[in-house]
């Protein structure tokens, strides 16, 4: 059903004539952004898409965590999903008899990875948390609702027994082409407590070595690393053991957060702002793989979000904190996986609301949040990248000569930011070339009014889902006047704004 227009969308193409038509003078402008349109490139791959976290492996089972993933996948270049616990005691994979010989059954994986593979995503196999009937310590529970073990195996034979029929297993479901093109990253963030090893950096490297060398036994073509450790830490010590022992390794992966701190990113007490946490620990760990005796790994950011402050992570904010991060982390990272795609995540137990401030792009219900369509405008963006000193933009050159160019006004949760003024000027344009804009700002795309005047609902019905996703849905790109090249655009505090010359 088509939504009705009111007459004030109407006028909204004529009143942006006005405001961004052309210029000949700067006077206003509080940043002008000049953009050679026929400028030297780089390749600009979408990292920032391609990989999504979500809580945990037996979640995606339900139909509702589907929904969110083919949901996702229809806005973004989504080709791999992580997750908890493929070995916890709900999925079912691992048992003993009567006489303690271990009893191996994979109908859940299969049932997990298949959901997965039908809707065009592979998974990245992170591999834990302990079956507790392997445990050394069958007690150690980390707090997390869903109580994950996170003890050392008892045995250490029937660890490697365990990996190796699961590995095979998966070889020879889906055939070793497939099943090569996964990633398979031991443990999570063992360095805090997911991992209760002692010590827990030696025995995790035992546990990491073990596993490796499993894996790679039923085919070399396997790909694993590691540490998966939280705030950025152990990879110096990690690539040192490795080479030491000649230990495989085929890619790097760890965590980084906005909102952790400098002292556990950095183990320093300087001043570094919130926003340029991710990609200053990006940079850490990339410095250190450059020193190390395996200096062109992959580096996966297995885990990252914005700065969770003030439920945050359900604003209109997320846009312009993740363009940011894209525009900063650049040519760093092979990998930056968003933690999470879907609020259908329990680790404090399940959702009670929408709006709680969770980590994904979809609430309770399958509503649409604003993060959700700032992925959908960056996705817009093309493959090529025309440098730009602008902390404000991101510009990108599409197929034919056109331009896709993200800016945004980022104002941190709390603060009491005001409407900026940026001009574009651009060059090297063809004659004939037109612009369109859409944008993801207080008064579009943003959900959080709409469910307000809807009353909050708690459990809100499929035909209210319906309603707000409806009604907060990416407008049409709007026609701009391009005169002479230049642009003015108002944006308004945390506006994400995609501009299209074509």
């Amino acid at each position: 059903m088509r939504r009705r227009t009111s007459v004030a969308e109407l006028l909204v193409p004529f009143c942006l004539i006005l405001t961004l038509g052309s210029l000949h003078s700067h006077a206003d402008a509080q940043e002008v952004v000049t953009i050679d349109a026929g400028g030297q490139t780089t390749p600009f791959p979408h990292f920032w898409e391609e990989m999504f976290g979500s809580g945990r492996a037996i979640l995606a089972l339900r139909e509702s965590y589907r929904d969110d993933l083919r949901a996702v996948k229809q806005i973004t270049d989504l080709r791999y999903v992580r997750f908890h616990a493929i070995l916890h005691d709900e999925v079912g994979v691992y048992n003993e008899d009567e006489h303690g010989n271990p009893v191996y059954n994979f109908a859940y994986v299969d049932q997990i990875y298949d959901g997965l593979l039908k809707n065009g995503v592979r998974p990245f196999v992170e591999i834990g948390f302990m079956p507790r009937k392997l445990a050394f310590n069958p007690d150690a529970l980390h707090p997390f609702w869903y109580k994950p073990n996170v003890s050392p195996p008892k045995s250490w034979e029937d660890w490697d027994a365990l990996m190796t029929h699961f590995a095979q297993h998966l070889v020879d479901r889906y055939g070793i082409d497939e099943v090569s093109s996964w990633y398979f990253e031991i443990w999570n963030e063992p360095n805090i407590d997911f991992w209760n090893g002692i010590p827990r950096q030696q025995s995790y490297f035992e546990l990491y070595e073990h596993t490796a060398r499993d894996l790679k036994r039923v085919s070399p073509r396997l790909r694993v690393g590691g540490p998966a450790t939280a705030a950025a830490a152990w990879v110096t010590p990690f690539l040192k053991f490795a080479a030491s022992q000649h230990v495989p390794v085929d890619f790097v992966s760890t965590h980084g957060y906005a909102d952790d701190t400098v002292e556990n990113l950095f183990g320093t007490q300087e001043s570094i702002s919130m926003d340029d946490r991710v990609w200053r620990a990006v940079a850490k760990v990339r410095g250190e793989m450059e020193m190390s005796a395996m200096p062109a790994l992959p580096l996966f950011w297995t885990e990252w979000s914005v700065q969770g402050m003030l439920q945050s992570r359900d604003t209109i904010f997320v846009g312009p904190a993740l363009a940011n991060t894209i525009r900063e982390c650049d040519g760093r990272v092979d990998m930056l996986s968003f933690w999470t795609f879907s609020d259908v995540f329990e680790e404090g137990g399940p959702v009670a609301a929408p709006f709680e401030g969770r980590f994904g792009l979809r609430a309770k219900g399958g509503i649409n949040k604003p993060s959700y369509y700032a992925y959908a405008l960056l996705h817009e963006l093309g493959h090529e990248r025309i440098p730009n000193p602008s902390g404000n933009a991101i510009v990108t050159k599409l197929p034919g000569g056109g331009l896709a160019i993200a800016v945004w006004n980022l104002v941190d949760p709390g603060e009491h930011g005001s409407t900026r003024i940026l001009e574009l000027e651009l060059h090297g344009l063809r004659p004939g070339m037109r612009a369109t804009m859409q944008r993801v700002d207080g008064s579009h795309s943003n959900v959080l009014k709409d469910y307000e005047a809807m009353g909050k609902p708690v459990d809100p019905t499929p035909e209210q889902v319906e309603r707000l996703n409806r009604a907060t849905a990416l407008a049409q790109p709007q026609p701009l006047a391009l005169e002479e090249g230049k642009l003015k655009l108002t944006l308004t505090p945390n506006a994400l704004v995609l501009i299209k010359v074509e």
